[in-house]
């Protein structure tokens, strides 16, 4: 039992630690705020001076706001599904025993150790590329016409890089999981006369529930940042097909130098996470105390 004056050595030793930590993430979100209320181009530095929140009206109003919107969440939707199916089927298949297992783990993760910008240049240019990609060459061996995937599907074809990406670290937390559970309780099932869909709805779905809210937090923390991928597969187009918020708050800040617009897309982006955050949070919070 820790005494009062173990909780205050405690709290001492972790002050600084807390200090550091709040100036490093206080002073960066205090400056994007002080921006976004302000008129500053770094090409035109005489017009500079505070606007209210003309920034965030221009944001509001530009074309592709609610296309990035809705681009963010497609995106962040459709990646937590396609890795939680497929990091589900993956950590079933992993756990059981087959030569060389340890060795199909490792390729099967690997994947999430590839940097983004790279990861998108082998997709883009090896993978999907409509004439010299590995996919094309496949749909002509069997008489069919390749696709021009970030010309039609750019958004598709974004959400299947990232899906790839983060597959892995799904399957990890998963295969985790699922080792711990217990197999007296898997040959009581089975003894019971349950079959595999049978144990994996009522015995293997409800220890995995933990493991899957914790996959849907943090990815959905790190989904909602998806830039790299788009810079370098799509640019964000045809149009807006594929511009997500980060993408939007980027081109304004780099393309444009709209530097205030900017700093409100991204105080509106740190909004949106936060939102998402907080749900999330709370579906995690559910299943931590049962």
């Amino acid at each position: 039992m820790a005494t009062q004056q173990t909780k205050t050595l405690a709290r001492t030793m972790l002050a600084p630690s807390v200090v550091l930590l709040f100036i490093w993430m206080a002073v960066p979100l205090a400056l994007t705020l002080w921006f976004s209320f302000q008129q500053y181009n770094p090409l035109n530095p005489m017009r500079d001076g505070f606007i209210g929140f003309n920034n965030y009206l221009l944001f509001f109003n530009n074309p592709a706001f609610l296309w990035s919107i809705l681009n963010t969440l497609t995106i962040v939707v459709s990646v937590l599904v396609i890795t939680l199916v497929g990091g589900i089927l993956l950590a079933l298949l992993l756990d059981q025993p087959m030569w060389g297992q340890g060795i199909v783990r490792i390729l099967v993760i690997s994947p999430f150790f590839v940097m983004p910008p790279v990861a998108a240049l082998v997709w883009k240019n090896m993978i999907m590329h409509a004439e010299y990609g590995v996919i094309s060459d496949m749909l002509r061996a069997v008489g069919l016409t390749p696709i021009d995937w970030f010309g039609r599907f750019p958004l598709m074809s974004v959400i299947i890089i990232v899906a790839w990406q983060w597959l892995p670290f799904a399957t990890l937390i998963l295969l985790t999981a699922l080792q711990s559970l217990d197999g007296e309780q898997k040959e009581a099932a089975e003894m019971d006369g349950a079959n595999f869909f049978d144990r994996f709805i009522y015995l293997t779905l409800p220890h995995l529930a933990r493991a899957i809210t914790v996959v849907i937090l943090i990815q959905t923390i790190f989904l909602l940042s998806v830039y790299a991928e788009i810079l370098v597969t799509t640019n964000g187009g045809p149009g807006y097909a594929s511009t997500n918020l980060p993408f939007l708050v980027a081109q304004k800040a780099t393309l444009e130098f709209k530097i205030g617009q900017a700093s409100a897309g991204g105080i509106i982006a740190v909004i949106l996470a936060n939102i998402v955050a907080f749900f999330a949070m709370r579906a995690v919070g559910k299943n931590l105390d049962r």
